[in-house]
């Protein structure tokens, strides 16, 4: 592929170019069709952008219901007719145990993950009260049925649904009304999750952290209204409202962490 497309994307990313250009060409030179895993927000940015850059070649996302976060991309010549099924399914779990209504998105994450699951193969999972819907790519939803028996050491029950009956959740965000000198992510983060701003460059400048799924090394990047910022082992937070400044000069903001 031309290596000048990697100015636009940071290095974290190139593996993922690389592949998805090899997908694309594929379609364009072979005829060939792709249907990849769950992809997240980040990869169909870049999907849809390498896309843009070939004339004869067409996608389209599907998460199993509007609004999903992680995505399946169908990948095609552009004559190709849009039949393809995008193989998603709805792995239902419960639980009889008072303990499984304590349990969280990272629980069910984890305990399908630690059966040797990758990550790629789980898109959208949403708690409620009396269960968790999970879309999961169909090759691997009859293992995970057969597999899946507990959660966080709580016992569970689960059955393969169709996916008309998935009922998603609304987001829960805990909202939070911060005061910032300026509106540098580091300043920002570091309120959110109640840390210095020491603590906090650490992950930042190693890579752990991003802004609308995308990688973001640099401490005093503004951030804006609707931004989505990541840090891992630290959580998620949006930024909801820039309300404006305090008497003092400060920025007050309000954001929303995920629970």
């Amino acid at each position: 592929m031309n290596k000048q497309l990697y100015v636009h994307f940071h290095s974290d990313e190139h593996h993922f170019v690389d592949k998805a250009w090899e997908w694309i060409s594929q379609a364009s030179e072979l005829h060939m069709v792709k249907r990849t895993d769950f992809l997240d927000p980040r990869q169909a940015v870049i999907v849809t952008a390498l896309v843009q850059k070939t004339d004869n070649v067409i996608v389209r996302f599907d998460g199993g219901y509007e609004g999903a976060e992680r995505k399946r991309a169908l990948i095609s010549p552009d004559y190709h007719m849009d039949l393809e099924d995008m193989g998603i399914e709805v792995l239902s779990i419960v639980g009889g145990d008072s303990k499984f209504l304590t349990l969280t998105h990272g629980d069910f994450m984890g305990s399908i993950l630690g059966l040797g699951m990758k990550r790629d193969k789980i898109g959208d999972i949403h708690v409620h009260e009396s269960g968790c819907h999970c879309l999961v790519a169909a090759e691997a939803s009859s293992y995970l049925h057969l597999q899946l028996q507990q959660v966080h050491k709580v016992a569970v029950q689960t059955e393969i649904i169709p996916l008309e009956q998935f009922k998603p959740t609304k987001v829960n965000l805990e909202e939070m009304h911060i005061s910032v000198a300026s509106l540098r992510m580091d300043g920002i983060v570091s309120d959110a999750f109640r840390l210095s701003r020491a603590k906090v460059l650490l992950p930042i400048k190693a890579g752990k952290c991003r802004v609308n799924w995308k990688v973001e090394e640099d401490p005093s990047k503004p951030l804006n209204e609707g931004d989505l910022i990541s840090v891992q082992g630290l959580g998620r937070f949006k930024v909801l409202e820039v309300e404006g400044m305090s008497k003092k000069g400060r920025i007050r903001m309000k954001i929303g962490r995920f629970k």
